[in-house]
């Protein structure tokens, strides 16, 4: 009975710090969404105004949003820019005009962001007479569902009375001459003869410094841990964001971008990716991968841009984080983890691949950061391995007790890995474990987010 005071006074003292933490965080959310409306609002001038709305999942929506904004003003139209998170139908409505430019992810689905709006708006009838609108789809043709979430949010618009004011505009891969469709129509509305075209950002130089094959002998094929450094100053990026690597006109294939997740923070001087060796059902190997693992020398320099990827950035230092994914997905995960500090909320750590002799990718770092208080937890399946034979979906089902006591105490959830397989069994597990419900809150207020391929 002695001790029963001091046990109350620091259960009181813990709820206090979790109240100042929980607050800090929602002012600090609030004030980046202020920061954001502000500068929408500057750029919506006086006169009559064209809301532009994204759904993003990787961030290029967003950057076309932006690009389309300034496009306007500078024909002397304003504009007001939200997300998809913060769309009604009564927002829609009031504006008159808007411009949509909506991202798809995997077959047909809407990005994480506009969860909400799909639930809450597009889920019930809505009256959008007075609404014109112009939308702008982007997607990837390699998949059934091409611009799949774009064509749902175009039938729903017009569906509720909405009216075009153009056909749909389809991208592939940030295809530039659907893209300059689309400015030929911002032309339109400003009213402006001509308008310099929307270069794709440059990309810069950078050198591969080191290539190291991180599970020789591996029954899932090589991967390799590659570095490059810039030639020249180099700019400022945070984990989650993405390396587009420029390829080069190799046996007549057109030249393009593909995009890696970053496994390096700036204040590291160089970007890290973990990239595995692809091959075609023939032998041949992919054409990214196989340029970046075998053909590319060490000290070969390389064309990158680094672009920011806010769905998939992290929370406070003090904010607890559940980082969930598989095979190469570790490295978007690990730059999360070379962010944090001992002495913040922590994370925990839930991995699967194929062998654990083989494809223990970072082990000796996963075991220096569980020591220093970085990992407070390292689960990790080995799908192959006799008596493991889990995947990381199973990880997260066997563990939903102690999920929900993460979830609880204010922990975000991070999913870093393959689209096929892995992120459909992690959110069905997460689903289970949390309540379908509870999980599509967390979605919609940001504290789970995807990065998948």
């Amino acid at each position: 009975m002695t001790h029963e005071p001091a046990r109350w006074l620091w259960a009181a003292g813990a709820t206090a710090l979790w109240l100042v933490l929980t607050g800090f965080i929602v002012w600090r959310e609030r004030r980046a969404k202020a920061a954001a409306r502000a500068q929408s609002d500057a750029m919506a001038g006086v006169g009559e105004s064209v809301l532009v709305a994204f759904a993003s999942q990787t961030g290029f929506a967003e950057q076309l949003a932006w690009m389309t904004a300034r496009a306007l003003q500078d024909g002397g139209v304003g504009a007001r820019v939200l997300s998809f998170a913060d769309l009604d139908s009564a927002t829609l409505k009031a504006a008159g005009r808007a411009l949509l430019i909506v991202s798809t992810t995997g077959e047909g689905d809407p990005p994480d962001a506009a969860a909400r709006f799909v639930r809450k708006t597009m889920g019930q009838g809505a009256d959008l007479a007075g609404l014109r609108f112009g939308l702008l789809a982007l997607g990837d043709r390699s998949y059934d569902q091409f611009c799949g979430f774009g064509h749902a949010v175009d039938g729903w618009l017009r569906r509720s009375g909405a009216e075009p004011l153009f056909d749909l505009v389809e991208v592939d891969n940030g295809e530039a001459g659907a893209i300059r469709r689309w400015q030929h129509q911002l032309n339109q509305i400003t009213g402006r003869l001509a308008a310099p075209d929307w270069a794709p950002a440059v990309f810069y130089p950078w050198r591969l410094v080191e290539r190291t094959l991180v599970n020789p002998g591996s029954p899932g094929g090589p991967a390799y841990h590659l570095a490059f450094e810039p030639v020249g100053s180099a700019p400022d990026w945070a984990a989650g964001d993405i390396a587009e690597v420029g390829l080069p006109e190799r046996d007549g294939a057109t030249p393009g971008a593909r995009e890696y997740s970053i496994a390096s923070l700036s204040s590291d001087g160089r970007v890290e990716c973990l990239i595995r060796l692809m091959r075609h059902p023939d032998g041949t190997p992919g054409l990214a991968s196989g340029w970046l693992t075998q053909d590319l020398a060490v000290g070969d320099e390389i064309g990158m841009r680094l672009r920011t990827n806010r769905s998939f950035h992290g929370p406070a230092d003090e904010t607890p984080m559940i980082l969930i994914g598989n095979g190469t997905g570790i490295a978007g995960l690990r730059a999360h983890l070379k962010a944090r500090s001992p002495a913040g909320g922590g994370a925990w750590l839930l991995f699967g691949e194929r062998t654990r002799a083989h494809d223990a990718f970072f082990d000796a770092e996963l075991q220096g950061w569980l020591e220093s208080g970085v990992l407070r937890r390292l689960d990790r399946a080995f799908s192959r391995d006799a008596g493991d034979g889990r995947y990381v979906q199973d990880l997260v089902a066997g563990a939903a007790d102690e999920l929900r006591d993460w979830i609880g105490r204010g922990a975000t959830i991070h999913v870093c890995g393959s689209l096929e397989g892995m992120a459909a069994g992690v959110h069905a597990a997460l689903e289970t474990a949390l309540g379908a419900e509870a999980l599509l809150d967390l979605l919609e207020t940001g504290r789970y987010r995807r990065d998948v391929y």
